[in-house]
């Protein structure tokens, strides 16, 4: 009887340690390895796995990753880069949910947790609103665009349109630089002032507009970029 492949022990044991302790103890080669054993079923994925994390430098980029830059990596088939994608639309999935079940944003942490699953590493831009009630309850999270946004897109009056649509009394904006940046453009900077000004007469408050790079965020709040005063 031929033994069974060094790898399938090794395998086996990583499914017991995540198991046992789910990734609290797993580094990010190993997050990889387990999961390029459901695509890749005859083969040690250790090394691709470390090749993955060389390229791309993060288990967030490799999952990010465009498939076009996916395919150059020998080893790595079809197969493995839908299991990625699949992953990553899971996690931004998840997250909406969970963030809707809550009763109420109540920290920064909340609001930044769902910024990174929903737009971090997306190749292009997109524009969020998270719709809330006076307590801070969510109503609903709606990506609003995405691709190359102009200013039709997200004019103002659309926006102030969505919240009454959404009979939302607070409003708080999520969108990305696809460059990695999360400095505010001066479109940025105006959009959110023009929207203040126009909202805050008709009882809508703008809480927020959070802008994700990669790896990093910007809250025009707590930059102080958002006053919060109410008109009298």
């Amino acid at each position: 009887m031929n033994p069974k492949p060094s790898f399938l022990g090794h395998r086996e044991r990583l499914r017991k340690k995540f198991l046992n302790g789910g990734f609290d103890s797993f580094l990010p080669h190993e997050i990889l390895e387990l999961l390029l054993t459901y695509s890749i079923p005859r083969k040690d994925t250790k090394q691709l796995a470390w090749t993955l994390l060389k390229k791309f430098g993060s288990l967030n980029d490799v999952l990010d990753a465009k498939k076009e830059d996916l395919l150059k990596i020998k080893g790595l088939g079809p197969a493995s880069i839908v299991l990625f994608k699949l992953t990553r639309n899971i996690m931004r999935a998840y997250s909406l949910e969970k963030i809707k079940s809550r009763k109420e944003i109540s920290t920064p942490e909340n609001l930044l947790e769902f910024c990174k699953a929903s737009l971090h590493g997306q190749q292009e831009e997109a524009f969020e609103i998270i719709y809330l009630t006076i307590r801070n309850t969510v109503i609903d999270v709606e990506r609003l665009c995405q691709g190359s946004l102009n200013k039709a897109m997200v004019s103002p009056r659309k926006i102030l349109e969505k919240a009454f649509e959404h009979n939302a009394a607070g409003l708080i904006f999520i969108h990305n630089h696809p460059s990695g940046e999360p400095t505010p453009s001066n479109e940025d900077f105006n959009l959110t002032e023009t929207l203040t000004r126009l909202a805050t007469p008709l009882g809508i408050m703008i809480l927020d507009h959070i802008i994700v790079g990669r790896g990093k965020f910007f809250s025009m709040k707590a930059g102080c970029l958002i006053s919060d005063r109410k008109e009298d």
